[in-house]
This record gives C-alpha cells, structure tokens and sequence, in this order.
C-alpha cells in the first residue's frame, strides 16, 4: 500500500509511452507531455501501449526514483478519460493503489465525503 502525504500529486500520462526509457527520457516525457517538473516531488505514472506494464518516476531531493510494474494478466485500467485536450489524468493514492492491482474502476462510484464548513 502506498503512504503519500496529501501534498504530493499524482499524474498519469493519458497516451502510451515506450518503457524502454529510463530516468532521463521519462523526465523528457514529464516535461513534454506532462507539462510539469519532475523535479517537484510528485508521482509521474507511464503505461506502456499494450497496457501490461507501469512505470512510476518521483524525485526525493537527492535522486530519480523509477518504479515499475508488469502485470502477468490483465490490463492497466485508468480510471478516467482525460479532460478534452489534456495530456495527463491527476489520479489519487488510493486510485493509483487500485490501478496497479489491475483493477478496473470505471463501473466504481465515489461516495460523498465529509468537508468541513467554510464560514
């Protein structure tokens, strides 16, 4: 289970992306396609064509993290079709926890939550 403190973002590239790159060429990608700094500390989520592998690209203040995840079956299901003329999707933890068991979340339906009352 991922442990993220609520400031850090995560985003997922909404097209394929060859997996064959490593930090520099996702960090490109970041940049490029992404439209963000991966220098910021958050998460930077790349699926491959066929949908079967991931991987994830975050800085800690003193290097690249690359994490990476193939499925042996199934897919890779985003949970949501980016905004028209977006590049990426901003996913959460929990999202992002489900995403990378495979599960596909598009019949799922978020309950309201509590917030608190603005005065």
């Amino acid at each position: 289970m991922l442990s993220l403190p609520p400031t850090v973002k995560i985003f997922v590239a909404a097209g394929a992306v060859d997996l064959r790159k490593g930090f520099d060429g996702l960090s490109a990608v970041t940049r490029e396609v992404i439209a963000m700094d991966p220098l910021s500390g958050h998460l930077f989520v790349f699926i491959n064509r066929r949908r079967d592998r991931a991987k994830i690209l975050v800085w800690d203040r003193s290097g690249y993290w690359l994490l990476y995840k193939r499925l042996e079956r199934g897919r890779f299901h985003v949970p949501r079709t980016p905004v028209a003329g977006a590049s990426h999707i901003e996913l959460e933890a929990t999202e992002l926890a489900l995403l990378l068991e495979g599960i596909d979340l598009s019949g799922a339906r978020r309950r309201p939550r509590w917030e608190p009352l603005v005065a």
